[in-house]
């Protein structure tokens, strides 16, 4: 699991970190329609984003066997694991609270990590994880200066993270509950964004 920055508990800011992108209803693209985004990285090399509200076709278990790493908890082995992103989708991504220990860290906020090494699925499946987390499969990525270009097409809305999002709400409500912190109602979002 890789893409990120590789040293454990590196922050690095830009003016869209710890943001969560919305995309607006009129984005063409199939692979962020109606999507939210939670932002890792964003520098001036571009910018790295998970993907929190697109089931993948498999769940925890379905990839745990693959890894072939054990897992008998039936709960755990049903969880949904999410598209992440169209890039690297061999690569996984784990969301999730804060907790220390695993190769591979990257803390978002104070209450968010993203990990990417194995050790932390293997102790999901031991019952030993973090209290709360999400498994993504791949990301998004946008090169210097491509986020910036398309945030000033209208093309995405941001809002701080939320934990309550990216964490308790239901995968099928992430997007609305995310246009609802904007303080609009869904039904003004129009199609196609104007430019002041």
């Amino acid at each position: 699991m890789q893409g990120m920055s590789e040293t454990p508990q590196d922050v690095v800011s830009g003016y869209l970190q710890e943001q969560l992108l919305i995309a607006m209803p009129a984005m063409a693209d199939p692979n962020f329609s109606r999507s939210v985004t939670l932002l890792c990285q964003h520098n001036e090399e571009g910018a790295i984003g998970i993907t929190i509200n697109r089931r993948s076709d498999f769940t925890l278990g379905e990839l745990l066997f693959q890894l072939k790493i054990p897992c008998e908890n039936e709960q755990v082995s049903s969880i949904a694991v999410l598209e992440g992103g169209p890039v690297s989708r061999d690569h996984g991504f784990v969301l999730h609270t804060p907790m220390d220990g695993f190769n591979s860290s990257v803390m978002i906020n104070e209450d968010i990590m993203v990990t990417t090494s194995r050790d932390i699925i293997t102790a999901i499946a031991t019952g030993k994880g973090p209290e709360q987390f999400l498994v993504a499969l791949g990301y998004a990525g946008w090169g210097d200066g491509q986020l910036e270009s398309e945030m000033r097409q209208n093309a995405w809305l941001s809002v701080p993270v939320d934990t309550g999002i990216v964490f308790d709400t239901a995968l099928d409500s992430r997007w609305e509950q995310a246009v609802g912190k904007l303080g609009i109602n869904i039904g003004d979002l129009h199609g196609v964004g104007g430019y002041a």
